[in-house]
């Protein structure tokens, strides 16, 4: 009997054969593309993370050591330490392998642009100025950090068995912590001592015309005439610059008067661009955010936080003065060439009152010249300083000396009468908000709108009492290194 089945079987060489002998082709070409795509795919994703790895190394080394540099030789070895230090603790390969450091991977320059001028540690100590932008490159590191093996890409042809990674990031100081207000120095020269009645120790430091201890009121000095002289400085074209108008608007200048800093890296190094007068009713609330006030809507806590300590230090309320202070700051005094404060002639001009030399010692005291060192900045541990018993020479005639004067100077306070503390909101604030870091010029300058001015020096001022649309009162608390006063640090791209 014939098979009912017999006729259903494909023949040697039949279509039906050939074309299952097709479909079996095709499938196992198929797979092979599909294993090589997903092992290209894992090739990639391992250069991938090696990268992310190498630029996570890179950014962190690039910030930290930016955050180093100061202008010194010693800024720019600690951040090339600082970048060892950082990438010391890396791993790449999924965190497994220990990244070694190499000096060779670190660069500086005065601009962040990468086609800028870029020099190795040594290059860069031998002449600091304006250095604060550092740029750190992988590659310079471990070589087997900078090439992924591939282990499927080979099959396509040798010259991709690996694929070589690198990291680059460039850091730099974003913003200066100097408010955009500047004043005349009272003279030209960085340190003279102050002759005051008895012995010889008695020299007192006055450093660009400023004595230390004594409050001024900023918009109502000049060295040059009988008139103010105070000044509105552009917070966003740097020293050289032709300057934009719009940059000192009310608008534009209101946020850099809240928090105190300015758009650019420094103020010295050429001219800067500045407006008179400061616009003291525009922009005396914005002063004022640093005791806890925020008036209107361009400061707010959280990019312009209080002090920590917001007491406002009046002239009637000065509990470790026994001569009671007759005003807020030291007396004005005008002569026909000059605008200054009984506390500046010595000897004090006859009839002078020990209460015209205003509140005493809230947030400095004076120092003894011999404390100076000219070419060296002020120890971090601060200079020397008088004791209150002195104040029986220093403030002639007849300012007596303080026994209840505090041990630390009133502002320090962290608790009593010389403490307040901002609102419950906004604690804890921070340390020395109130002190204005203030451009002390070259005078006179000439012009009022958008006009060029040498920067002489940094003053520090610390705010005794909220500003008004008139005054700001400050006591004057020494000069500060510019190269010391730098902002933010970020990448730049």
């Amino acid at each position: 009997m014939r098979d009912p089945g017999a006729g259903r079987q494909l023949r040697l060489g039949s279509p039906g054969h050939f074309q299952r002998g097709s479909i079996s082709y095709l499938l196992l070409v198929t797979i092979l593309v599909m294993l090589a795509f997903t092992g290209i795919a894992l090739d990639t994703a391992m250069a991938y993370n090696r990268r992310a790895e190498v630029q996570s190394v890179a950014d962190a080394a690039a910030l930290a050591a930016a955050r180093e540099l100061n202008g010194t030789p010693a800024g720019i070895t600690a951040a090339v330490n600082r970048a060892a230090a950082v990438v010391g603790r890396f791993k790449y390969h999924y965190d497994q392998v220990p990244m070694t450091w190499n000096d060779a991977a670190i660069e500086f320059s005065t601009t962040p642009a990468y086609g800028g001028s870029w020099r190795n540690a040594g290059s860069a100590a031998a002449s600091p100025a304006g250095v604060y932008f550092v740029k750190v490159d992988t590659s310079q590191l471990d070589e087997a950090a900078a090439s992924v093996e591939a282990v499927f890409m080979r099959i396509i042809g040798a010259d991709m068995s690996a694929t070589n990674v690198v990291g680059q990031a460039i850091a730099g100081r974003s913003a200066i912590n100097i408010t955009p207000l500047a004043v005349c120095a009272m003279s030209s020269a960085a340190a003279t001592p102050r002759a005051n009645p008895g012995p010889p120790a008695n020299l007192e430091l006055v450093e660009f015309g400023f004595r230390r201890g004594v409050a001024y009121n900023l918009m109502n000095l000049n060295p040059n005439a009988a008139t103010p002289a105070n000044f509105l400085v552009n917070p966003i074209d740097p020293p050289g610059a032709t300057g934009n108008a719009v940059h000192t608007t009310i608008p534009i200048v209101g946020p850099f008067v809240c928090s105190g800093t300015m758009a650019m890296t420094r103020v010295t190094g050429g001219q800067i661009r500045v407006n008179s007068p400061f616009p003291i009713a525009d922009l005396f609330r914005q002063l004022n955010s640093r005791f806890d006030q925020y008036d209107g809507d361009m400061c707010s806590p959280n990019g312009a936080p209080p002090d920590f300590n917001i007491r406002s230090f009046v002239f009637t309320s000065i509990p470790w003065m026994l001569t009671p202070p007759t005003g807020q700051t030291a007396a004005p005094l005008a002569g026909p060439t000059s605008l200054a404060t009984i506390a500046d002639p010595s000897p004090a001009p006859a009839g002078t009152t020990a209460g015209q030399y205003g509140p005493l010692w809230s947030f400095a005291r004076a120092v003894p010249f011999s404390a100076y060192v000219n070419g060296s900045p002020e120890p971090a541990s601060g200079y020397p300083y008088f004791a209150a018993t002195a104040w029986t020479t220093l403030y002639r005639p007849g300012q007596p000396s303080t026994l209840g004067y505090p041990a630390m100077t009133p502002y320090m306070a962290s608790g009593g009468a010389n403490f307040q503390a901002p609102s419950a909101s906004n604690r804890p604030g921070i340390r020395k908000r109130r002190v204005l870091n203030v451009p002390l010029l070259a005078c006179p300058v000439s012009g009022s709108a958008n006009v060029p001015a040498t920067v002489l020096a940094i003053g520090k001022f610390f705010m005794t009492v909220p500003a008004t649309e008139t005054t700001i009162s400050a006591e004057f608390g020494g000069v500060v290194p510019a190269e010391t006063l730098g902002g933010p640090v970020e990448l730049f791209p």
